[in-house]
């Protein structure tokens, strides 16, 4: 089982600029994804795509695998994770060797655990099936509500909102940890999501934080100093 490990980080960021290479703890944000992977045997590479030379310099300097820039009609706000990953496994496939698996990692997930991901690694080498993390929705879809007209209207016509919490179904999102999917389907379905996708759910919100805002990162700074 060979896995090339996908890290892909722009350099822009309107919300919380420079933030990929800020640090956390002692080491930049980005550096976390890279070492959580980069010892698991069935890793192949870590592979940084990034359109800035300061994020691909740090990345280098730490263990990640950076052949070139991404290309900017790549890497721009309207860019797809999706056109993203293609290029770089396309490219990977190509001049260095034929992979079974993508991992890709958001480098805004810095609290993964490795047996985390030494267990999906298991499970997709059994089944070659989709993997994602979810979490469960603090937000649930049975009471969000639109705006028409200037009154609301809910989401979902089943009248969620007068039931109790703990009488909805459960409801998950994804939270961007880690997507493993093999190089056929990703190809094909242009989607990291499909008809027979496995969610693991990660019930620690240290694990399945992921960094946004500047709320989220005092976040993670507080779950790393507690």
């Amino acid at each position: 089982m060979k896995i090339l490990a996908l890290i892909l980080a722009r350099g822009g960021s309107k919300r919380l600029p420079g933030k990929n290479i800020r640090l956390l703890g002692e080491k930049p944000l980005i550096v976390w994804s890279i070492e959580i992977v980069k010892d698991i045997p069935e890793i192949s590479d870590v592979l940084v795509s990034t359109d800035d030379e300061q994020i691909a310099d740090i990345s280098r300097i730490n263990g990640g695998f950076v052949p070139w820039l991404r290309p900017q009609d790549l890497a721009k706000d309207d860019s797809t994770s999706v056109d993203a990953a293609i290029h770089a496994m396309d490219w990977y496939e190509k001049h260095v060797s034929k992979i079974d698996g993508l991992l890709l990692l958001q480098p805004t997930s810095p609290f993964r655990n490795k047996t985390t991901i030494m267990n999906i690694i298991k499970l997709f080498n059994s089944n070659q099936k989709t993997i994602v993390s979810v979490s469960t929705t603090h937000f649930h879809p049975a009471w969000s509500f639109k705006i028409v007209d200037s009154h609301l209207v809910p989401f979902l016509q089943n009248e969620g909102f007068n039931k109790r919490s703990q009488d909805l179904d459960p409801a998950y999102n994804l939270n961007g940890s880690f997507y493993l999917i093999s190089p056929a389907k990703l190809r094909e379905n242009k989607s990291f999501i499909d008809s027979e996708t496995i969610p693991v759910v990660l019930n620690t919100q240290k694990e399945s934080l992921d960094i946004d805002t500047e709320l989220d990162f005092k976040m993670a700074e507080f779950l790393l100093n507690s």
